[in-house]
């Protein structure tokens, strides 16, 4: 009999159509002769089933099910792919859990854990893990300019601590752009990061691991035709995303090994992407690591997944019944 699988999408923050778009790109994904598909959208309290007819359905929050045709149907697995709260930053990974439903994901402390960009990297520097240097504002904590050039220097960006896709982020390059910047980024988030800038050649790398195996997968060179990766970048193709990046198989080898080393150290499961700068001297530093990486067809992970002469069909299914047996 077919298990029946939920692709949660959608969430509270300003990734929401983002997040519709790695559901549709899940959706199209994922083996239809052996699984029964639905995507489901959170927003706020409401919560409901998308059926392709465009007919919404209300979610039953108690045991996560819907009613369809007079039948309840309840679900056998839920991939997640909300792109911010409540999906990456741990709330529905504890829903899930307290509910005995198997996810596609890591757990609680590591969603939390990376959905704060500043927690994650801090946490991961006690392992020896290189980041950028960088300052974290609570809402309601100012700080001067003249620190900031001190302690971090121009030019820097200044990004929320809790989000992804690049929103209310910015790139400061002088004294006087840095409150504005500030107040941009607390738009998206109740925390606030400051971060040195690193010159170099930024990169993006996959991992998956099952209890039988364990992937990295080929690793994409970002050029962005814009300041830097931003969401423009991102979505509108104004971009170069090269698999596999253009980087000494030595570096390759050493960022290989650094992710699958990071998956292990924050409990990651499933999919995960972590993105990297390569700096002067060939020194690796992390810059975030994305639980829920986006799935649409032309993202990272997908292209990666091709570059490694895999079929993605068969990844959602090794991902899958990795939690169902």
């Amino acid at each position: 009999m077919k298990k029946t699988i939920a692709i949660v999408a959608g969430g509270d923050t300003s990734e929401y159509q983002v997040s519709l778009r790695s559901a549709q790109g899940i959706y199209s994904f994922i083996d239809k002769e052996k699984y029964t598909l639905y995507i489901v959208v959170m927003h706020g309290n409401d919560w409901h089933v998308q059926l392709p007819d465009e007919t919404e359905l209300p979610i039953d929050r108690n045991d996560f099910s819907f009613m369809l045709d007079g039948e309840k149907v309840k679900f056998d697995y839920a991939y997640i792919t909300i792109h911010g709260t409540p999906g990456e930053d741990g709330r529905l990974q504890g829903y899930f859990d307290m509910l005995g439903i198997p996810y596609s994901c890591c757990g609680v402390f590591a969603a939390a854990l990376t959905y704060n960009k500043f927690a994650c990297n801090q946490y991961l520097k006690g392992f020896g893990v290189k980041v950028a240097e960088s300052l974290l504002l609570r809402r309601g904590q100012t700080i001067d300019e003249a620190d900031v050039v001190e302690k971090i220097g121009l030019p820097c960006f200044v990004k929320p601590s809790l989000g992804g896709s690049s929103f209310g982020v910015s790139k400061v390059k002088s004294p006087e752009q840095i409150k504005t910047a500030i107040a941009k980024a607390f738009e998206e988030s109740d925390e606030v990061v400051i971060e040195a800038f690193l010159d170099g050649t930024e990169i993006s790398c996959g991992c998956y691991k099952t209890k039988g195996k364990n992937v990295v997968l080929p690793i994409t060179e970002v050029v962005s035709h814009n300041e830097y990766f931003d969401y423009d970048a991102k979505y509108n193709g104004e971009v170069e995303e090269i698999t596999p990046a253009r980087i000494p198989d030595s570096v390759r080898d050493r960022v290989w090994a650094l992710t699958s080393a990071v998956y292990d150290i924050i409990g990651a499961q499933g999919i995960i992407r972590i993105d990297y700068f390569i700096t002067e001297g060939r020194k690796i530093n992390l810059l975030e690591v994305n639980t829920t990486p986006g799935m649409t067809a032309t993202s990272f992970i997908p292209q990666q997944v091709r570059a490694a002469g895999l079929d993605i069909k068969d990844v959602m299914t090794e991902i899958i019944e990795d939690k169902l047996n």
